[in-house]
């Protein structure tokens, strides 16, 4: 079926003003012939059209009666609220009209206001008689009880003074609120005021005085008037309450002048300034000497009393809030912390930074003092930290090892000076139980060392610690100069060899002393070993002064005849060896190797100035036989007194005389390539010296020995003792030369 031409003109705006309700239609035709060929596709179904009918039947009539309802409802609606606002615009018509109305009336009356200025000012008359009336009877009365609250202060009636004195404050300060409030304050009312009540000055004045007078004398208050100190407290409270009130309202009301007065900070304030005058006001010259340790001593007793006062006895007499006994040990702890530092940035001495740092570190948080049972577990001062800042003990401790320092410098050079005047002595040095010379230089300085160390530990184990470095400095210093005067010590020998009388004893004692000071595990080892060897140096050069006549005579046809030259050898080298054995073992062995060494080098240096030169082979089979006996002397002089046969070097004289003994000179290259791999630090000039001894090396030996050298160099085996290193060749003889002429 199809629209005809006038349903499809009159539905067109429709379509156009609702296109959603064209698409929703739509829709539903759509569906509904999609679920109509559905259900009637089979012939079978057509039976239950009927059926289908009057179901969508009374669908379609239940849907159409909601719709009417639901309309019928939505108009009843919309007509209710149509005649609301029908009433409503009616109503403010008619507003309208009044206000007009009440408008044109008060334009009339304007002028009857004006004449109200005068009952305004009627009014206000009214308003501050009143309040004059209201408070005449206690303005009337203010003089009298300025007089009967000053009269309670001087009897020191505290509580009822006190109160007194709020009456009048108050008075004063509702009179100014009220004034304030009622917009009638002006400056001279506010001058009036306070001429009138000018005597609160005077009276607020007195009972400060006295508070802060009871707040100083607290301590010993609270033992002996407790009373008076808890009447100073309540005041206290009273005007902490006051303040509380006017600082809450003061948004609302105006702050009394002298508000808030804060009586409690200034109660701490007072206490912290009777601690500090009491305790911690002194200057440095009034602990010169033991005042230190007194003043601290005192300050150790007073403060440890009081603050047992405050635990026992304060506390009980404060409010909770107070916390008063936590408040004490601080101002205390900081007052002594303040105090201490400055203390310490005076010029203190040794002892003083000792004591100071003593106490700090040590007495405060003992058991005598801070950690007494007395205060625990109440007092904890490990929680405000430390006493003096970690940096302040540092610089004070480097300042003690400063001034410990100086001192020991001082002191050992005093050591060592009086150490230098008794090596010239006219007596032996003392020796000890096991006959060892010695001196008491030594036990001195370990005894002051030791007890420098000690005394540092007792302070903490970084002072310890720089005092053992610096100690160690010292005696290093200390060594140096030792060294230096061993040497002024050898040099005033060499002026005069009589003098001084016990010069290798008093050497021997300065090596018995400085093994004695190897027992201090130190790092100083290098200076030892220096004073050590220098000594040694000037004990060898002594004995060398005593060897050199015997030497001078060697070799020499008088040496080749006979061993009384080595018997004299002999006989001085025992005589020092007897000597040395004053000295401990290690430096005894030393010495004994270091003489036969010497005994060595002198006697192939002897060697080597060829002074004798064998003429035939008989002499040089008596050189060898000379060579050999007194090798076989000495050796056997140094193995009785102590020094094995493979700890000598004397060895080196047996193969020079095989050397010299040797019949065949061709046969030289092999002896002496032998002799090199044996002493391989010797050199050409060494070879060369000693082949001349023989006296019939002839230049072409010499030159296959010397190219035989060449051609086969030695190392030096590790720790190889040296033989000819030290000895020097005597250089040749420079033939005569003429003036500006050359040398032959």
């Amino acid at each position: 079926m199809g629209m005809s031409a006038e349903e499809e003109d009159s539905s067109s705006p429709k379509d156009e003003e609702w296109p959603e309700v064209e698409k929703a239609e739509k829709l539903a035709r759509g569906a509904a012939l999609k679920w109509a060929s559905g259900v009637f596709y089979h012939p079978d179904k057509l039976e239950g059209l009927g059926h289908y009918w009057r179901r969508e039947t009374q669908r379609n009539n239940s849907i159409q009666s909601r719709l009417k309802s639901t309309v019928q409802s939505y108009l009843e609606g919309v007509s209710a609220g149509l005649e609301q606002l029908c009433m409503a615009t009616d109503e403010v018509q008619s507003v309208c009209q009044d206000l007009g109305t009440v408008q044109w009336n008060l334009l009339g009356s304007a002028e009857c206001f004006q004449n109200l200025e005068q009952l305004r000012a009627v009014m206000t008359d009214h308003v501050q008689l009143g309040l004059v009336v209201q408070s005449l009877p206690q303005l009337v009365s203010v003089h009298e009880l300025l007089s009967q609250t000053l009269h309670l202060l001087h009897d020191q009636h505290l509580l009822e003074a006190h109160a007194g004195l709020m009456v009048l404050e108050r008075l004063r300060d509702n009179t100014l609120s009220q004034l304030h409030h009622s917009d009638l304050l002006n400056a001279q009312d506010l001058d009036i005021v306070e001429t009138y009540f000018s005597g609160l000055q005077k009276v607020n004045e007195e009972l400060t005085r006295q508070l802060w007078n009871i707040i100083g004398r607290s301590m010993k208050l609270v033992h002996e008037d407790p009373a008076l100190f808890v009447s100073a407290v309540r005041i206290i409270e009273r005007e902490e309450n006051i303040d509380a009130l006017f600082l809450d309202t003061r948004s609302h009301h105006f702050l009394p002048p002298g508000r808030p007065k804060s009586w409690r900070q200034k109660f701490y304030q007072v206490l912290q300034e009777t601690i500090t005058v009491a305790h911690f006001q002194a200057s440095h010259a009034d602990m010169k000497g033991p005042g230190m340790a007194r003043h601290l001593a005192a300050l150790q007793s007073n403060i440890l009393a009081e603050l047992c006062v405050v635990k026992d006895l304060m506390v009980q007499c404060c409010p909770v809030h107070y916390n008063i006994l936590n408040v004490c040990t601080i101002m205390y702890h900081q007052g002594l912390s303040s105090h201490l530092q400055d203390i310490l940035s005076w010029d203190l001495d040794k002892q003083e930074i000792f004591i100071v740092l003593d106490w700090v570190l040590h007495v405060y948080h003992s058991p005598e003092m801070m950690s007494h049972p007395d205060l625990l577990p109440e007092v904890d001062v490990s929680t405000l930290g430390p006493l003096v800042p970690p940096e302040v003990v540092d610089h004070m401790e480097r300042k003690y090892v400063v001034k410990v320092r100086g001192n020991m410098t001082e002191w050992m050079q005093r050591t060592l000076e009086v150490e230098y005047k008794e090596w010239f002595r006219e007596e032996e040095p003392e020796m000890d139980h096991q006959g060892f010379f010695q001196s008491a230089l030594p036990v001195i300085i370990m005894q002051m060392l030791n007890e420098n160390i000690r005394v540092a530990s007792l302070i903490t184990d970084s002072l310890q610690q720089k005092v053992y470095t610096m100690a160690m400095d010292e005696l290093e210093t200390f060594l140096t100069r030792l060294r230096e005067a061993l040497v002024e010590y050898g040099k005033e020998h060499q002026r005069d060899r009589a003098k001084p009388k016990y010069y290798v004893p008093y050497l021997l004692a300065v090596l018995n002393n400085n093994m004695v000071l190897r027992e201090i595990p130190t790092s100083i080892k290098a200076a030892l070993d220096r004073t050590q060897k220098k000594a040694c140096q000037l004990l060898l050069e002594e004995l060398l002064v005593d060897l050199q006549p015997l030497y001078m005579q060697l070799p020499s046809r008088k040496w080749l005849s006979g061993s009384q030259l080595v018997n004299s050898t002999c006989e001085v080298i025992d005589k020092y060896v007897r000597d040395f054995a004053r000295v401990r073992k290690p430096i005894f062995k030393l010495l004994l190797s270091e003489s036969e060494h010497l005994v060595m080098s002198q006697y192939l240096r002897a060697l080597m100035q060829k002074k004798l030169v064998c003429k035939s082979e008989e002499e040089r089979s008596q050189f060898s036989h000379r060579l050999l006996q007194d090798a076989t002397q000495l050796g056997d002089l140094f193995h009785s007194l102590g020094l094995d046969k493979s700890e000598q070097t004397i060895e080196v004289i047996v193969a020079l005389q095989e050397l010299i003994r040797l019949k065949d000179p061709a046969l030289l290259s092999l002896e002496v390539l032998g002799f090199v791999t044996k002493y391989p630090d010797i050199s050409d000039e060494h070879v060369s010296a000693l082949l001349d001894l023989r006296g019939d090396v002839s230049k072409e030996v010499r030159n296959m020995v010397m190219e035989m050298m060449a051609q086969n160099p030695q190392a030096l085996p590790e720790n190889y003792q040296p033989i000819f290193s030290n000895i020097l060749v005597p250089g040749p003889e420079l033939a005569f030369c003429l003036r500006k002429g050359k040398c032959a």
